[in-house]
């Protein structure tokens, strides 16, 4: 095994995404553009270390009104919870590329376990940086109301989808 290293979300090639239903019929798309991601691995990228902060006044559903309503106390109440954070706290590989990560998230002052699905999808030399590359991608489902955002409604769903996309640049 070759020695630890930090990694670094290259931003340009990097994406937190999510999915809710909205009136129960269709969905609501959105991400966050600003957010910053390190890990904390070796040269094959095996058993990483992840440390998130996402702005979550940085939301963008493509609908000014709707995010200047999320970025509110109705939901994320940017004001008081300025940040969300993830911290990984075991690794777990499921298959040649893919691996199941375990963390505590923390989203308007609750901090829940969740598990997230990953799938390394390769590592190369990039020929400018002449750095390591990682690409990486995670998926998981989370409970908006474990985290205490937004009340019970019907018009939005409860379970949100997220999908991140990441590509890892070696320190």
């Amino acid at each position: 095994m070759t020695a630890q290293s930090n990694w670094k979300a290259d931003l340009a090639h990097s994406r937190i995404r999510f999915n809710i239903a909205h009136l129960m019929i269709s969905e609501v798309s959105g991400h966050f553009s600003e957010f910053d991601v390190q890990a904390v691995a070796n040269e094959e990228f095996s058993e990483p270390e992840f440390v998130v902060e996402i702005k979550p006044r940085s939301i963008d559903t493509n609908n000014e009104k709707r995010d200047a309503h999320l970025r509110s106390d109705d939901f994320f109440h940017v004001e008081i919870y300025p940040s969300i954070t993830f911290k990984s706290i075991s690794f777990e590989k499921t298959g040649k590329k893919t691996f199941k990560l375990r963390g505590d998230l923390t989203m308007h002052g609750t901090t829940k376990s969740v598990i997230l699905e990953g799938r390394l999808n390769g590592i190369i030399t990039d020929a400018k940086s002449e750095k390591l590359t990682a690409r990486l991608k995670l998926t998981g489902t989370l409970v908006r109301r474990d985290f205490g955002i937004g009340s019970k409604s019907f018009t939005i769903g409860d379970e949100v989808d997220i999908s991140i996309n990441l590509e890892m640049e070696q320190q």
